[in-house]
Protein backbone atom coordinates (compact mmCIF):
# COMPACT_ATOMS: atom_id res chain seq x y z
CA UNK A 1 0.00 0.00 0.00
CA UNK A 2 1.36 3.26 -0.81
CA UNK A 3 1.47 5.95 1.89
CA UNK A 4 3.57 8.49 0.79
CA UNK A 5 4.03 10.41 -2.42
CA UNK A 6 6.97 11.52 -3.35
CA UNK A 7 7.38 14.28 -6.15
CA UNK A 8 10.90 15.17 -7.29
CA UNK A 9 12.32 17.36 -9.61
CA UNK A 10 15.93 16.85 -10.47
CA UNK A 11 16.76 20.02 -12.26
CA UNK A 12 16.53 21.84 -8.90
CA UNK A 13 19.83 22.99 -7.21
CA UNK A 14 19.95 20.83 -3.92
CA UNK A 15 18.68 17.59 -5.95
CA UNK A 16 22.34 17.60 -7.46
CA UNK A 17 23.53 15.82 -4.79
CA UNK A 18 20.43 14.91 -2.53
CA UNK A 19 18.73 13.31 -5.08
CA UNK A 20 20.73 9.91 -5.50
CA UNK A 21 20.50 9.27 -1.54
CA UNK A 22 16.78 10.21 -2.20
CA UNK A 23 16.05 6.95 -4.81
CA UNK A 24 18.35 4.74 -2.26
CA UNK A 25 15.92 5.44 0.47
CA UNK A 26 13.06 5.15 -1.76
CA UNK A 27 14.21 1.90 -3.08
CA UNK A 28 14.22 0.52 0.10
CA UNK A 29 10.78 1.76 1.12
CA UNK A 30 8.18 0.28 -1.28
CA UNK A 31 5.02 2.64 0.70
CA UNK A 32 6.88 5.24 -1.17
CA UNK A 33 5.61 6.23 -4.56
CA UNK A 34 8.57 8.41 -6.13
CA UNK A 35 7.82 10.26 -9.34
CA UNK A 36 10.32 12.45 -10.38
CA UNK A 37 9.87 15.21 -13.74
CA UNK A 38 11.97 16.75 -16.21
CA UNK A 39 10.24 20.04 -15.95
CA UNK A 40 7.74 22.19 -14.10
CA UNK A 41 5.28 21.96 -16.73
CA UNK A 42 4.95 18.20 -16.40
CA UNK A 43 3.82 18.79 -12.54
CA UNK A 44 0.20 18.60 -13.14
CA UNK A 45 0.34 15.34 -15.03
CA UNK A 46 2.74 14.09 -12.39
CA UNK A 47 -0.51 14.96 -9.94
CA UNK A 48 -2.47 13.43 -12.06
CA UNK A 49 -0.44 10.01 -12.18
CA UNK A 50 -0.36 10.44 -8.50
CA UNK A 51 -4.18 10.74 -7.43
CA UNK A 52 -4.10 7.12 -8.87
CA UNK A 53 -2.06 5.64 -5.87
CA UNK A 54 -4.32 7.98 -3.10
CA UNK A 55 -1.46 8.96 -1.39
CA UNK A 56 -2.08 9.86 2.76
CA UNK A 57 0.59 12.36 2.17
CA UNK A 58 2.28 14.25 -1.09
CA UNK A 59 6.04 15.00 0.15
CA UNK A 60 7.48 18.27 -2.70
CA UNK A 61 11.24 17.82 -3.13
CA UNK A 62 12.80 20.62 -4.57
CA UNK A 63 13.62 24.22 -4.42
CA UNK A 64 11.08 27.41 -4.33
CA UNK A 65 10.12 27.10 -7.41
CA UNK A 66 9.29 23.40 -7.47
CA UNK A 67 6.90 23.97 -4.38
CA UNK A 68 5.61 27.22 -5.98
CA UNK A 69 4.52 25.19 -9.08
CA UNK A 70 3.21 22.19 -7.38
CA UNK A 71 0.64 24.92 -5.12
CA UNK A 72 -0.70 26.68 -8.11
CA UNK A 73 -0.96 23.04 -10.03
CA UNK A 74 -2.82 21.44 -7.12
CA UNK A 75 -4.89 24.93 -6.50
CA UNK A 76 -6.06 25.09 -10.30
CA UNK A 77 -6.08 21.01 -11.09
CA UNK A 78 -8.39 19.35 -8.82
CA UNK A 79 -6.16 16.16 -9.74
CA UNK A 80 -7.67 14.26 -6.17
CA UNK A 81 -11.43 15.06 -7.72
CA UNK A 82 -11.44 16.53 -3.98
CA UNK A 83 -9.35 17.79 -1.44
CA UNK A 84 -5.89 16.87 -1.88
CA UNK A 85 -3.71 14.76 0.46
CA UNK A 86 -1.55 16.52 3.11
CA UNK A 87 1.57 18.24 1.85
CA UNK A 88 5.06 18.24 3.21
CA UNK A 89 7.73 20.07 1.91
CA UNK A 90 11.81 18.11 2.39
CA UNK A 91 14.02 21.10 3.04
CA UNK A 92 15.79 21.04 0.24
CA UNK A 93 16.14 24.61 -0.74
CA UNK A 94 18.08 27.79 -0.50
CA UNK A 95 15.77 29.42 2.07
CA UNK A 96 13.42 26.23 2.92
CA UNK A 97 10.95 29.33 4.77
CA UNK A 98 7.67 26.64 3.52
CA UNK A 99 9.69 23.67 5.12
CA UNK A 100 10.66 26.10 8.12
CA UNK A 101 7.08 26.67 8.59
CA UNK A 102 6.13 23.03 8.60
CA UNK A 103 8.73 22.15 11.05
CA UNK A 104 10.74 20.72 8.32
CA UNK A 105 14.25 20.79 8.88
CA UNK A 106 17.75 19.07 8.78
CA UNK A 107 18.38 16.50 6.97
CA UNK A 108 15.87 16.05 4.46
CA UNK A 109 16.37 12.22 4.35
CA UNK A 110 15.44 12.86 7.94
CA UNK A 111 12.46 14.89 7.27
CA UNK A 112 11.27 12.25 4.53
CA UNK A 113 11.87 9.99 7.61
CA UNK A 114 9.69 11.27 9.37
CA UNK A 115 6.92 11.74 7.05
CA UNK A 116 6.44 8.18 6.14
CA UNK A 117 6.35 7.33 10.07
CA UNK A 118 3.69 9.91 10.35
CA UNK A 119 1.92 7.99 7.19
CA UNK A 120 2.03 4.87 8.72
CA UNK A 121 1.40 5.41 12.17
CA UNK A 122 -2.28 6.20 12.19
CA UNK A 123 -4.59 9.02 11.95
CA UNK A 124 -2.96 12.42 11.01
CA UNK A 125 -5.22 14.51 12.11
CA UNK A 126 -3.07 16.15 15.71
CA UNK A 127 -0.26 16.76 12.85
CA UNK A 128 -2.35 18.39 10.25
CA UNK A 129 -2.46 22.22 9.63
CA UNK A 130 -4.21 24.57 7.06
CA UNK A 131 -2.77 27.45 5.32
CA UNK A 132 -3.91 29.96 2.98
CA UNK A 133 -1.96 30.74 -0.22
CA UNK A 134 -1.30 34.34 -1.83
CA UNK A 135 -2.65 34.18 -5.08
CA UNK A 136 -1.08 36.45 -7.68
CA UNK A 137 -2.12 38.66 -10.49
CA UNK A 138 -1.11 41.71 -12.22
CA UNK A 139 -3.13 44.10 -13.56
CA UNK A 140 -1.66 47.11 -16.10
CA UNK A 141 -3.82 50.58 -16.04
CA UNK A 142 -6.63 48.85 -13.94
CA UNK A 143 -7.00 45.73 -15.95
CA UNK A 144 -6.40 42.51 -14.94
CA UNK A 145 -4.13 40.15 -17.70
CA UNK A 146 -6.25 37.72 -17.49
CA UNK A 147 -3.89 34.73 -16.52
CA UNK A 148 -4.52 31.95 -13.71
CA UNK A 149 -3.26 33.32 -10.36
CA UNK A 150 -0.03 32.06 -9.59
CA UNK A 151 -0.08 30.93 -5.71
CA UNK A 152 2.57 30.54 -3.40
CA UNK A 153 3.35 31.38 0.42
CA UNK A 154 6.25 34.42 0.88
CA UNK A 155 6.63 37.41 -1.17
CA UNK A 156 9.19 40.18 -0.74
CA UNK A 157 8.82 43.09 -2.51
CA UNK A 158 10.45 46.73 -2.84
CA UNK A 159 14.41 46.64 -1.23
CA UNK A 160 13.84 43.19 -0.51
CA UNK A 161 13.45 41.84 -3.81
CA UNK A 162 16.36 43.88 -4.83
CA UNK A 163 18.71 41.95 -2.23
CA UNK A 164 17.10 39.07 -2.99
CA UNK A 165 17.86 39.14 -6.93
CA UNK A 166 21.67 40.03 -5.66
CA UNK A 167 22.12 37.13 -3.43
CA UNK A 168 20.45 35.19 -6.02
CA UNK A 169 22.50 36.71 -9.48
CA UNK A 170 26.33 37.75 -7.25
CA UNK A 171 26.46 35.80 -4.43
CA UNK A 172 25.13 31.82 -5.29
CA UNK A 173 27.21 31.84 -8.13
CA UNK A 174 29.72 31.59 -5.73
CA UNK A 175 29.47 28.33 -4.96
CA UNK A 176 29.33 29.31 -1.42
CA UNK A 177 27.14 27.18 1.94
CA UNK A 178 24.11 28.66 2.05
CA UNK A 179 24.16 30.59 5.85
CA UNK A 180 27.62 32.41 4.01
CA UNK A 181 25.74 33.75 1.33
CA UNK A 182 23.17 34.87 3.55
CA UNK A 183 25.73 35.98 6.10
CA UNK A 184 27.32 38.24 2.79
CA UNK A 185 24.46 39.08 1.97
CA UNK A 186 23.17 40.31 5.21
CA UNK A 187 26.31 42.31 4.81
CA UNK A 188 25.61 44.22 1.62
CA UNK A 189 22.04 44.99 3.14
CA UNK A 190 23.56 46.54 6.17
CA UNK A 191 26.38 48.10 4.24
CA UNK A 192 23.64 49.60 1.82
CA UNK A 193 20.19 50.28 3.88
CA UNK A 194 22.07 50.71 7.20
CA UNK A 195 25.15 52.92 6.19
CA UNK A 196 24.67 54.21 2.75
CA UNK A 197 27.08 52.90 0.71
CA UNK A 198 26.67 53.19 -2.91
CA UNK A 199 28.93 51.51 -5.59
CA UNK A 200 28.05 48.82 -8.18
CA UNK A 201 28.96 45.41 -6.36
CA UNK A 202 26.20 46.11 -3.47
CA UNK A 203 22.37 45.98 -4.06
CA UNK A 204 20.69 49.04 -5.80
CA UNK A 205 18.55 51.62 -3.55
CA UNK A 206 14.94 50.58 -2.86
CA UNK A 207 12.07 52.76 -5.78
CA UNK A 208 9.06 54.57 -3.90
CA UNK A 209 5.94 52.37 -3.87
CA UNK A 210 2.37 52.60 -2.84
CA UNK A 211 0.96 49.19 -1.28
CA UNK A 212 -2.77 49.28 -0.19
CA UNK A 213 -4.75 47.04 2.11
CA UNK A 214 -8.07 47.52 0.98
CA UNK A 215 -10.62 48.56 3.13
CA UNK A 216 -7.75 49.40 5.36
CA UNK A 217 -5.59 52.36 3.86
CA UNK A 218 -2.58 52.72 2.02
CA UNK A 219 1.15 53.75 2.71
CA UNK A 220 3.95 55.07 0.31
CA UNK A 221 7.56 55.39 0.35
CA UNK A 222 10.92 54.01 -0.44
CA UNK A 223 10.58 50.52 1.98
CA UNK A 224 13.74 48.46 2.80
CA UNK A 225 12.03 45.35 3.66
CA UNK A 226 8.72 44.65 2.22
CA UNK A 227 7.09 41.32 2.92
CA UNK A 228 3.85 39.31 2.38
CA UNK A 229 3.20 36.19 3.54
CA UNK A 230 0.54 33.30 4.83
CA UNK A 231 3.62 31.61 6.31
CA UNK A 232 3.12 31.08 10.50
CA UNK A 233 6.99 31.24 11.54
CA UNK A 234 9.73 32.80 9.33
CA UNK A 235 13.52 33.10 10.10
CA UNK A 236 13.84 35.63 12.52
CA UNK A 237 10.91 33.35 14.19
CA UNK A 238 8.30 36.19 14.55
CA UNK A 239 4.59 36.71 13.61
CA UNK A 240 4.09 39.60 11.10
CA UNK A 241 1.02 40.95 12.82
CA UNK A 242 -1.50 39.07 15.10
CA UNK A 243 -4.37 40.90 13.95
CA UNK A 244 -8.00 39.80 14.65
CA UNK A 245 -9.20 36.17 13.70
CA UNK A 246 -11.25 37.18 10.53
CA UNK A 247 -8.46 40.18 9.54
CA UNK A 248 -7.34 38.21 6.63
CA UNK A 249 -4.51 35.64 5.93
CA UNK A 250 -2.15 38.16 4.61
CA UNK A 251 0.18 39.02 6.55
CA UNK A 252 2.41 42.30 5.20
CA UNK A 253 5.31 44.24 6.66
CA UNK A 254 6.93 46.75 5.27
CA UNK A 255 9.92 48.57 6.60
CA UNK A 256 10.92 51.86 5.37
CA UNK A 257 14.49 52.86 4.35
CA UNK A 258 15.63 54.50 7.12
CA UNK A 259 18.51 52.81 9.24
CA UNK A 260 17.01 53.26 12.85
CA UNK A 261 13.79 51.42 11.46
CA UNK A 262 15.51 48.48 10.29
CA UNK A 263 17.50 48.39 13.48
CA UNK A 264 14.03 47.91 15.17
CA UNK A 265 12.57 45.90 12.91
CA UNK A 266 15.94 43.06 13.23
CA UNK A 267 15.92 43.79 17.31
CA UNK A 268 12.12 42.89 17.70
CA UNK A 269 11.96 39.59 15.53
CA UNK A 270 15.55 38.22 16.95
CA UNK A 271 13.28 38.65 20.46
CA UNK A 272 10.11 37.60 18.87
CA UNK A 273 8.45 40.71 19.80
CA UNK A 274 7.73 42.09 16.26
CA UNK A 275 4.02 42.73 15.74
CA UNK A 276 3.88 43.13 19.65
CA UNK A 277 4.13 46.91 19.94
CA UNK A 278 4.22 49.97 17.57
CA UNK A 279 7.42 50.59 15.74
CA UNK A 280 8.08 54.17 14.08
CA UNK A 281 8.89 53.18 10.38
CA UNK A 282 7.72 49.61 10.82
CA UNK A 283 4.36 49.12 9.30
CA UNK A 284 2.34 45.88 9.86
CA UNK A 285 -1.10 44.45 8.14
CA UNK A 286 -3.44 41.92 7.65
CA UNK A 287 -6.15 41.70 5.10
CA UNK A 288 -7.69 39.37 2.33
CA UNK A 289 -6.39 41.70 -0.71
CA UNK A 290 -3.41 43.85 -1.39
CA UNK A 291 -2.15 45.93 -4.02
CA UNK A 292 1.35 46.78 -5.09
CA UNK A 293 2.01 49.89 -7.79
CA UNK A 294 5.31 51.59 -8.48
CA UNK A 295 7.31 52.09 -11.51
CA UNK A 296 10.06 50.00 -10.24
CA UNK A 297 7.29 47.28 -8.69
CA UNK A 298 8.96 43.93 -9.07
CA UNK A 299 8.17 41.01 -6.16
CA UNK A 300 9.42 37.80 -5.74
CA UNK A 301 6.45 34.93 -4.89
CA UNK A 302 8.66 31.82 -3.32
CA UNK A 303 11.51 32.34 -5.56
CA UNK A 304 9.65 33.60 -9.23
CA UNK A 305 10.02 37.36 -10.14
CA UNK A 306 7.02 39.09 -11.07
CA UNK A 307 7.79 42.66 -12.77
CA UNK A 308 4.50 44.64 -13.81
CA UNK A 309 6.35 47.70 -15.27
CA UNK A 310 5.21 51.44 -15.26
CA UNK A 311 1.34 51.45 -15.08
CA UNK A 312 0.65 48.10 -13.39
CA UNK A 313 0.07 46.97 -10.13
CA UNK A 314 0.59 43.61 -8.60
CA UNK A 315 -2.38 42.41 -7.00
CA UNK A 316 -2.33 39.71 -3.74
CA UNK A 317 -5.77 37.67 -2.68
CA UNK A 318 -5.68 34.80 0.08
CA UNK A 319 -7.25 31.39 -1.52
CA UNK A 320 -9.10 28.96 0.27
CA UNK A 321 -6.80 27.06 2.99
CA UNK A 322 -4.97 24.01 1.74
CA UNK A 323 -4.08 21.17 4.28
CA UNK A 324 -0.34 20.57 5.20
CA UNK A 325 1.20 18.22 7.23
CA UNK A 326 3.58 19.34 10.08
CA UNK A 327 6.44 17.17 11.17
CA UNK A 328 6.98 18.83 15.00
CA UNK A 329 4.87 18.18 17.47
Amino acid sequence: MVRVALLSNPRSTGNRSLLPRVRSFCAGHPEIFHYEVESIEQIDAALRTIARVRPRVLVINGGDGTVQSTLTALYHGDQFDGAPPPVAVLPNGKTNLIALDLGATGDPIDALERVLELAKSGPLDDHIVTRELIALTQEKDGVADGLKPVLGMFLGGAGLTDVLLYCRHKIYPLGLPNWLSHFLTLLALLATMVLGIRAAFLPQRPAPVNVSLIRQGEIQGRFAVLIVTTLRKLLIGSRLAAGQPHSGALQLMAVEQNPMALLRAIVAGLFGKLGGSILAGVHLGRGDEIHIAGDRSSVILDGEIFSPGRGGAIVLRQTDPLPFLRLAA
